[in-house]
């Protein structure tokens, strides 16, 4: 099962480095691996080329990498959490949750002429997220169904969307293009400033899900065993949610909502490495979810180009089927 975990590891890695080199070799401007090089060496932007490798593509796939490695281990804590597999940010409308807040703190930010700084958007991402999951929570001690707890989260999603659509409509011409493309889902706005935040945030939501990793193996055996060994459920949950909220709070406040990676890639992790080892599980999911996004972005840019598509088009081309046959599965199983 070890040699399993991490010939696994080591194919996400590789796949991980072509996806790199792909996403920074192609787009408008076909560059070579010989200029590739050049460039990278010489830290030259002299040239347009320079330009667009070292300001464009360099900041984009980072951040692509970075988001979606946050946001499949933001779906494996969730599911853990619910002990759900269809459990996800997307799905329980805890990523609309954080749309809402960002639209709402953009349309402030122009109306009352003041500067919204990354930082902020981060803030009231999490604060959305936050609030989405405390009700998703409150729902989850009403019903004992998990199919019924998916569909509230659906329904929190879609109020949230909606909510987010009247902001946009109302919103002024001049900001009406700016919210729209926001919240479809885009790495497009990637700049080394942002990427200096999302690093720090998404590598301390990393760590943080690796300090809980003992107690996510505990809790995985049932509220009843964990409380029986010792744990403090209300302080671990809190956590949890907590972690799992910044994770997706990070990925909203900067590349807008982004359907599916977060369902879908711990399941295919799972599914592949055969494991039920938490930290395993971590480091394997946001492996995948950083090359499942580093995927769908070069699709976005380069299928139908120079129009590009947004990312979560392409992750829900890809994310629906993979969970429309987990559920198949699991009726099956039943």
């Amino acid at each position: 099962m070890k040699k399993r975990s991490t010939l696994v590891y080591l194919i996400l890695v590789i796949l991980i480095i072509i996806l790199l080199l792909a996403n920074l070799m192609t787009g408008s401007s076909d560059i070579s691996v010989s200029l590739l090089t050049d460039i990278v060496l010489s830290h030259s932007r002299q040239d347009a080329l320079g330009v667009i490798i070292w300001d464009i593509r360099i900041p984009r796939l980072i951040e692509a990498a970075f988001l979606g490695g946050a946001l499949a281990l933001s779906g494996y804590l969730l599911q853990s959490f619910f002990a759900n597999p269809i459990a996800g940010p997307y799905v329980l409308g805890i990523s609309s949750g954080a749309k809402l807040l960002v639209a709402i703190l953009m349309v402030f930010s122009y109306k009352f002429f003041f500067s919204m700084s990354s930082l902020m958007m981060v803030i009231a991402s999490f604060v959305g997220s936050c609030i989405a999951a405390l009700l998703v929570i409150i729902v989850a001690k009403k019903v004992r169904n998990m199919a019924v707890l998916i569909v509230c989260g659906v329904m929190i999603g879609y109020v949230c969307s909606a909510a987010t659509e009247l902001i946009v409509a109302f919103a002024d011409d001049s900001n009406i293009v700016n919210l729209h493309n926001w919240s479809m889902g885009s790495f497009g706005a990637a700049s080394w400033s942002n990427v200096k935040i999302i690093i720090p945030v998404v590598v301390i939501g990393m760590l943080a899900s690796f300090v809980l990793s003992k107690g996510i193996s505990v809790y995985m055996f049932g509220e009843a065993y964990a409380s029986s060994v010792g744990m403090n459920i209300k302080l671990f949950r809190l956590m949890l949610i907590l972690v799992s909220s910044l994770l997706s709070a990070i990925v909203t406040a900067f590349a807008g909502p982004i359907s599916f990676v977060g369902i879908a890639v711990p399941h295919l992790i799972r599914s592949v490495t055969k494991t039920s080892d938490v930290k395993t599980m971590i480091g394997a999911s946001f492996l995948g979810g950083a090359a499942a996004c580093l995927l769908c972005d070069l699709l976005a840019r380069c299928m139908f180009a120079p129009m590009e598509l947004s990312v979560s088009t392409i992750t829900a081309v890809f994310g629906a089927p993979i969970v429309i046959v987990m559920l198949l599965k699991r009726k099956r199983d039943q």
